[in-house]
């Protein structure tokens, strides 16, 4: 029997507090070489619109099994969310379907969870001013998981859709600062979050006050860049992985392309910083950035935490497929 798991199921089972520590241990796994996953296989589709398949397998514990995942850039005026995704456990003995799971919401989560992540082992102790640019869903998520890091004295938020920007603030359950350009809403910002759907970038070098931590969860491809190439150039930069970061991110790959910087200047992956194997900082006045791309290691911890608390007893259910 294989148990299926809706997203209003995936909401009750996985607390962010809890996510942001299962993907401190993900990450760690994953760079201490403990996770067999590829560098995922894209299928485009066209301008905005693409299908990836994110398989995966952890060694211990052992956990099997890949998320699918279409991303259209359509689906926004359509009302509908531009990530759509699936789930699939394996018993890592028999292979045999154990569950199959909503990948929307785990998406969104956990890409939420493993920035707040960077911002605890790489923002300053001291960073009270929170700037996030984009006003949608991953907007929305890492507001709710940066808010358990730390008490915000301001958060601030930027789009280029004002009516989006005001929904933001009033459905807020802390209070925010519109902001009328993404300047504004960077400048003297301790960390800022860049989660647009902009293929160019979003932010310049010069907004970026010393000390400041940054966080691009946009611009997944190597066409796109979400982030000013010389405020790339002169951070201390950190990625979920650098194979995937060498070959689909546009902030990455276009800067070395261009001469900006070499591979060497990825000082470290995430899961080297968690458990102290590569300082986040190494000074206040330092800038960092953490590029985050997501991995299928992300996806597959949260769907196993979901899983083994999902009993039959509470009432979820199986299905026969």
């Amino acid at each position: 029997m294989t148990l299926c798991l809706s997203e209003a199921d995936i909401r009750a089972l996985l607390p962010m507090s809890d996510l942001i520590t299962a993907m401190e241990g993900a990450l760690a796994a994953f760079s201490a070489g403990r996770v067999v996953q590829p560098v995922r296989p894209v299928v485009e589709m066209g301008d905005s619109a693409f299908f990836a398949a994110m398989p995966g397998f952890v060694r211990d514990p052992a956990v099997l099994g890949a998320k699918l995942v279409a991303v259209i850039g359509a689906n926004q005026a359509r009302g509908l969310p531009t990530h759509q995704a699936s789930i699939l456990l394996l018993d890592p003995e028999t292979g045999a379907l154990l569950a199959l799971m909503d990948g929307r919401l785990i998406t969104e989560m956990r890409t939420a969870a493993v920035s707040a992540v960077s911002a605890k082992y790489m923002a300053r102790p001291d960073a009270a001013v929170l700037a996030i640019l984009g006003s949608g869903v991953q907007a929305r998520s890492h507001l709710a998981a940066f808010r358990l890091l730390r008490a915000f004295t301001e958060v601030r938020v930027w789009s280029p859709t004002p009516d989006h920007v005001r929904r933001f603030a009033a459905e807020s359950p802390v209070p925010v600062r519109p902001c009328q350009n993404a300047r504004d809403a960077v400048w003297e910002a301790d960390i800022v979050v860049l989660a647009t759907a902009s293929s160019t970038p979003v932010i310049e070098d010069s907004w970026v006050k010393p000390g400041s931590h940054v966080v691009s969860v946009g611009a997944c491809r190597p066409n796109q860049r979400e982030m000013d190439p010389a405020l790339v150039a002169r951070a201390r930069l950190v990625v979920d992985s650098r194979a995937s970061a060498f070959q689909e991110s546009g902030d990455i790959v276009l800067g070395i392309r261009e001469g900006q910087f070499a591979e060497s200047h990825v000082v470290a992956e995430l899961g080297e910083v968690v458990p102290g194997a590569v300082p986040g900082r190494t000074s206040d006045s330092q800038i960092t950035v953490f590029k985050s791309l997501g991995l299928a290691v992300e996806d597959l911890v949260a769907a196993h935490l979901a899983y083994q608390r999902a009993r039959p007893e509470a009432g979820y259910r199986y299905c026969n497929l």
